[in-house]
């Protein structure tokens, strides 16, 4: 398959702190790819550079091969504080309008087909019912739902998700992966997933890529599950244990 995003030699630092050094992957169209790591390993600096948001002192990010992927289609769901706020004015359905209004040009306005998009996702994700709802006023599930819906209703060909389920309960979290996944198996988007959640990424994602301010590893759990480097990196046991290739994800004894 096609490429849909090229990373070539990235290096990026604060001032003269360096976060990321030689970085290089590239992403295949539909790949669903888990980005993991140590906490300070770059996983969200990465991101933010992938999206343009902070400078990059070397290298090469490059969307698309053959047929460019415009940067109003990739989706950005970033790390975000549940908010309480129940006097907080933003309404569900206007939250998500917000997802169109980036790709418009001046003026800004939305028509009939742009309101039909919204009801779509909507429906698509199980929160019509929110519509006309302060987002204040929803619980953190249901508020990352609408956040994904602003992601998604400008149908990306590319989506980002930053620590989505850092403030979510277990139950909460594993729906929220399953529908994740679904997007990716229905309308083959790709998606980068930063999680600290190792375990539960291993068990959605297809591929790994593994930051410590460098890239450790990159490439599908049965490539990590019988890399040496990789054993020598994190020890056989842990190393079998993030790669998701023997059954319920015991390993004992040394034997696989």
């Amino acid at each position: 398959m096609a490429n849909i995003l090229e990373v070539e030699n990235l290096k990026v630092g604060y001032g003269k702190i360096p976060i990321l050094q030689d970085v290089s992957f590239a992403v295949e169209r539909g790949d669903y790819v888990g980005v993991v790591g140590p906490n300070g390993s770059g996983k969200t600096t990465l991101m933010k550079a992938l999206l343009g948001l902070i400078e990059i002192e070397s290298g090469k990010v490059h969307f698309g091969n053959g047929i460019e992927v415009a940067r109003n289609k990739i989706g950005y769901l970033p790390q975000v504080a549940i908010t309480t706020d129940n006097l907080f004015p933003a309404k569900v359905g206007e939250v998500i309008e917000m997802g169109l209004l980036v790709q418009k040009k001046f003026p800004k306005l939305l028509g009939a087909e742009d309101k039909e998009k919204v009801d779509s996702i909507l429906s698509e994700l199980g929160i019509s019912e929110l519509k006309d709802k302060k987002i204040g006023q929803l619980s953190g599930g249901q508020q990352q739902r609408v956040l994904l819906a602003r992601a998604m209703v400008g149908k990306p060909e590319i989506l980002i998700l930053d620590e989505p389920t850092s403030a979510l309960d277990p139950k909460i979290r594993t729906e929220f992966y399953e529908m994740i996944r679904d997007l990716n198996e229905k309308h083959q988007v790709t998606i980068l997933l930063v999680s600290h959640d190792i375990g539960s990424v291993g068990k959605y994602t297809n591929k790994m890529l593994y930051l410590d301010q460098r890239l450790v590893f990159y490439g599908d759990y049965k490539d990590f599950c019988h890399s040496q480097d990789m054993t020598q990196y994190f020890g056989y046991e842990t190393q079998h244990k993030m790669c998701w290739q023997h059954g319920a994800n015991k390993v004992s004894g040394g034997a696989l």
